[in-house]
């Protein structure tokens, strides 16, 4: 003969059913929280070297308070900074895109690498593919931060200006503490 329902045997057959789903979550954290950690880290680490030039001495991760900078690290020769790798967040369409980004002292941009995004598959992720046009004209870039729409010298990506605009505002984000830090050099 079946229980018969009622709210007591509702609320413990819901809370047993809470347990051993909270018990499998937390045994699975447990099992992989070391693995996302470690490949996390080595995201970063090769995102660094993508957007920094070849040599040089690294330095530790330093903060910053600016607005979007979560941190950054300067690459140096004899003592004198040669490039900046820069980690920015903005909020892109679909939520925050985070990118490292390599500025040459004077701002020039090295290179951009993007860290996390969650924008739409098949247009605002294009940010993402390195060799595509949007990621290029990046490369060794100085001048206006900003796309073609808004005044800048920065084509968008197709149906994708939302996407376009938070990468560029990364960028000049990025930009804009490496000017701070060498006494306020401008880009533009």
């Amino acid at each position: 003969m079946a229980a018969k329902s009622n709210l007591v045997n509702m609320v413990l057959c819901l809370t047993l059913v809470c347990l051993v789903c909270g018990g499998l979550l937390g045994a699975v954290n447990s099992v992989t929280e070391d693995i996302i950690a470690e490949t996390a880290q080595k995201n970063l680490v090769a995102s660094i070297a993508a957007v920094l030039p070849e040599g040089g001495e690294l330095s530790e991760s330093q903060t910053s308070d600016a607005a979007g900078i979560g941190e950054y690290y300067v690459l140096s020769t004899d003592g004198a900074p040669v490039a900046y790798a820069v980690k920015s967040t903005t909020n892109g369409f679909g939520g925050a895109l985070t990118l490292m980004v390599g500025v040459l002292p004077d701002g020039t941009v090295y290179n951009t690498s993007v860290l996390e995004h969650s924008e739409t598959p098949g247009l605002g992720a294009k940010c993402t593919e390195e060799e595509s046009l949007f990621r290029t004209q990046f490369k060794g870039f100085k001048g206006r931060l900003a796309v073609k729409k808004d005044g800048g010298d920065l084509d968008a990506i197709t149906a994708s200006t939302i996407t376009s605009r938070a990468f560029t505002l990364a960028v000049k984000q990025a930009v804009e503490l490496v000017s701070s830090l060498n006494g306020g050099q401008d880009n533009e």
